[in-house]
């Protein structure tokens, strides 16, 4: 056995082996070491290899799938080998035999289909990249619903094209890993190196042809040797992994990068679209607005977010599916209680095709057939807009496959094919008569109990069943002579003697043993094939079926942002071929939530006109202090944008969007050790992002640039930067600061306004009003915000002295500022930070501590009041 699991295992030697044995998935030595600390279950050992215990610890085959859970998501790859033959066939060969075994399948990151280790409301993406003489293509698919795509793709878009697919895993040629594997794994994907003959376009177009069985692929678009190789090595992949059983792969589509808005890696992540700064969705974009009802609506929603649309008739069909919806609420509420019920087509019709689905993937197709034919007669009667029509089509014409499916499977069906009773009575007249055998057998049993009660006179007497006698008779040992004795010891034959009981059989009980146990076995043959004929019948319907998921998704995604549009008073916004940006009553989605969650203040609304042509000039130079509001102004302007071209009403009273080609984000740093990165490098490296690639559709929200570093140098790179956006980039941008000499700029650049966060002093407090105004701030307020974050008196105290100090020099030169500096004490900090000294008791407290309470009469008490008002008066 170990020479049989070693030459397996010489054969996956970066994969974890999941070795089946009876009902166990072992693993042995390093393997074993592994696991069982990524698992935290029991290490032990058994047998020797070359003088030496051999590590091992296992899981059950039952629950496997959570720990194979756990391992992809804790890195690890797993080779599933499985027991080829039944014990009993090996032992034919010899009793010393080893049951014959091999690798079923590669579990990877990307190749999971699995419901339960799969997020039902995201894709599970594998891609693969490649180079063909300086052109790049990107191909990906999610095997798990067949989604199949290609992009050209050259190595500098690399980063930000995989930031918005996220993919699980990156599959690079051998000569390429170098190269990109630090890229890839920074976004927090697994990376698989295959050979340079993976990617061979002459190998990889034969793959794709044999795949979809045609004869050219110019039925799906024209595509160059880079992306052919690109797909060919996802499917070369695939066949490794799945062991030559391939899902269902639908055709490719080829997407152009010019028809999304582009956004990198850091955007992404400071303006939180689909995850939150602390890497969970909670707080996310994608959270808060999910109205979704399925989990294919819910993957198209995070699609349409993650790439929001560049071409504008394709955002009109959207907003006109949302619109209309909107306005119909009678249909709004049925639609979304008739997609409640329909279960996820794509993922039940890939667990099919691999052969690892079960009869509720059957009835999760039957019920989706059954609320599309209900969505249907809810739409009929009305006259819907063109991308809701076009969907529609997709709702009809499965009469006949629901039909099959409501006849042949039960309501409830359980999980596995092996354990039957899926198949409803009627609908096979073998497998009828077959249950009829096994389940009369029980009542012929219980008969023949009373009939050989009879004839013993034994009234306890028991026919019993279990796994090593089969049926048997019991009766007490008081009865045993009795039994044993003629004539009744030659009908009752005896099996079994124990401490309390004596067990017989007869031969008419094993005759009827074997018809029973016969039929059950027989019936369970008789849905195996059943299920496989239904299996084969869905799957012939793969391409309808597959239109079906798609338009139900789209229904779901369109009444969801309808729902959300009505419940949150967003409002439709005006999307053009221009460069305006006007809107009015801009909310953040995020922020307003969590305040109603919190029971608060309202969000307070503020509006933002850029390049609109009047007075809207193309950047904002926005000052105020800390903490009044200046980063989710500028998050929520960005994100008003995103929601209008993704295809969402918006959260404003009203807004006019040119069309975004880029979206930028300097919002917040931190710094990057693994790489040697201080957070103001961090900065400049994504600064430079945005000043080498910004066109004049772009967006870019910047904030704070050049703090993290002296302040003249900060001063003079945030006022370059906002010279090269003006005069160079000529984008549409929020510029928020706290270099107030910056704001001396709007005077002399055409394209640059002031505006600022109001604030209210009132007896020394900042009252902060979140108020968006024209203007400039003539300060910070650091101080004050200091001392509502709770620093010690002492320290703000001290701030205020220096600051005085500090603005003093600057009023008066700076020759005069370092003298004051200088003259400002030097333990100052340390001589006020002395607690102050404590003061004598005050004439009340002498007075209070010589009374005792319990002593006082009411009158006392009263008489005590007066006097303690009388000396606290002084």
């Amino acid at each position: 056995m170990m020479a049989q699991y070693l030459e397996i295992k010489a054969r996956y030697p970066d994969a974890l082996l999941f070795y089946r044995m009876g009902d166990f998935y072992e693993m042995f030595f390093d393997d074993a070491r592994a696991a069982a600390e990524a698992l935290d279950i029991a290490l032990t050992k058994r047998g020797k290899h070359k003088g030496s215990d051999i590590p091992m610890c296992g899981v059950p085959v039952h629950s496997a799938e959570g720990y194979l859970l756990t391992l992809i998501r804790k890195g690890f790859r797993v080779a599933v080998c499985e027991q080829m033959e039944d014990p009993a066939e090996a032992k034919k060969r010899g009793s010393k035999s080893v049951v014959k075994r091999d690798v079923v399948r590669l579990v990877t990151p990307g190749t999971l289909t699995e419901e339960s280790l799969l997020d039902a409301r995201r894709h599970n993406y594998l891609a693969a990249y490649n180079e063909v003489r300086g052109d790049g293509a990107l191909a990906w698919v999610d095997i798990s619903t067949g989604e199949f795509r290609i992009m050209a793709c050259s190595p500098p878009r690399l980063g930000p094209e995989l930031a918005r697919l996220s993919p699980r895993e990156v599959i690079l040629a051998e000569a390429n890993e170098p190269k990109f594997c630090e890229l890839v794994s920074d976004l927090g994907a697994s990376v698989t190196p295959l050979g340079g003959s993976a990617f061979d376009s002459t190998a990889s177009e034969k793959r794709l042809l044999g795949l979809f069985a045609i004869a050219s692929l110019d039925a799906f678009g024209t595509f160059s040797r880079a992306e052919i190789g690109a797909m060919g090595a996802i499917v070369e992949y695939l066949e490794i992994t799945q062991k030559g059983k391939l899902p269902l792969i639908r055709p490719p589509v080829k997407e152009a990068a010019s028809r999304v808005m582009q956004i990198d890696a850091a955007t992404r992540r400071n303006l939180e679209l689909t995850h939150s700064l602390s890497g969970g969705r909670e707080g996310a974009l994608l959270h808060t607005i999910d109205r979704t009802v399925t989990a294919a609506g819910g993957r198209l929603l995070e699609r349409r977010i993650s790439s929001p649309s560049r071409d504008l008739a394709s955002v009109e069909s959207r907003l006109e599916s949302v619109s209309f919806i909107q306005e119909q609420g009678r249909l709004r509420t049925d639609l979304r209680g008739a997609l409640r019920k329909a279960p996820d087509i794509d993922r039940a019709l890939s667990r099919l095709s691999l052969e690892r689905g079960g009869p509720r993937d059957l009835t999760a197709i039957r019920a989706a057939l059954e609320a599309a034919s209900d969505l249907a007669g809810l739409l009929g009667k009305h006259d819907l807009p063109d991308r809701l029509a076009d969907a529609a089509t997709a709702l009809t014409g499965h009469d006949a496959l629901r039909d099959l499916l409501s006849d042949a499977l039960v309501a409830e069906p359980p999980l596995l094919v092996r354990d039957g009773g899926f198949i409803a009575a009627g609908y096979d007249p073998d497998l009828d008569d077959a249950r009829k055998l096994r389940d009369e057998g029980r009542s012929v049993i219980a008969g023949m109990q009373a009939e050989y009660a009879k004839t013993a006179g034994v009234q306890s007497l028991k026919i019993k069943h279990n796994n090593v006698l089969g049926y048997f008779i019991e009766t007490t040992a008081t009865h045993a002579e009795k039994m044993l004795s003629p004539p009744l010891s030659e009908t009752f034959i005896h099996r079994q003697t124990t401490a309390n009981a004596v067990r017989f059989t007869t031969v008419d009980l094993s005759d009827l043993e074997t018809r029973i146990l016969n039929a059950g076995s027989r019936a369970i043959e008789i849905e195996k094939r059943l299920y496989s004929a239904l299996s084969d019948e869905v799957l012939s319907h793969s391409g309808p079926l597959g239109l079906l998921a798609r338009a139900l998704a789209e229904f779901d995604l369109a009444a969801a942002l309808a729902e959300l549009a009505e419940t949150e008073a967003w409002c439709r916004p005006e999307v053009e071929d221009s460069r305006v940006f006007e809107v009015v009553g801009g909310r953040h989605p995020v922020v307003e939530r969590a305040l109603r969650a919190q029971g608060g203040e309202p969000f307070i609304a503020n509006d933002c006109r850029l390049a609109d042509g009047s007075d809207g000039a193309d950047i904002w130079l926005l000052t105020g202090p800390n903490m009044a509001g200046k980063s989710t102004f500028l998050r929520q302007n960005a994100l008003i944008a995103l929601l209008a071209q993704a295809g969402s009403y918006v959260p404003a009273t009203s807004a006019r969007i040119g069309l975004v080609s880029q979206l930028f984000s300097r919002v917040g740093a931190s710094d990057d050790l693994a790489r040697g990165r201080s957070t103001f490098m961090v900065e400049m490296v994504e600064t430079a992002a945005i000043l080498n690639q910004a066109d004049d559709r772009s967006l870019v929200i910047l904030d704070e640039i050049g703090r993290g570093t002296a302040t003249y140098d900060g001063l003079s790179i945030a006022w370059a930067t906002l010279e090269h956006l003006h005069d160079v980039n000529r984008c549409r941008a929020l510029f928020a600061t706290h270099y107030h000499e910056l704001t001396q700029l709007a005077a002399k650049l055409d394209g640059v306004d002031n505006a600022t966060i109001a604030v209210k002093e009132w007896d020394g407090e900042v009252i902060f009003l979140h108020e968006v105004r024209k203007g400039a701030a003539d300060r910070s307020y650091g101080v004050q915000v200091a001392k509502l974050a709770g620093l010690p008196a002492s320290v703000v105290e001290r701030a205020r002295v220096v600051l005085e100090a500090l603005e003093q020099g600057e009023r008066e030169g700076g020759g005069a500022q370092k003298a004051l500096i200088d003259d400002l004490p030097l333990f100052s900090a340390a001589v006020s930070a002395a607690p102050p000294a404590k003061a004598g008791p005050s004439p009340a407290e002498e007075k209070l501590a010589g009374v005792h309470p319990d002593e006082l009469t009411p009158k006392q008490a009263l008489d005590l009041i007066y006097v303690l008002k009388d000396l606290s008066r002084g």
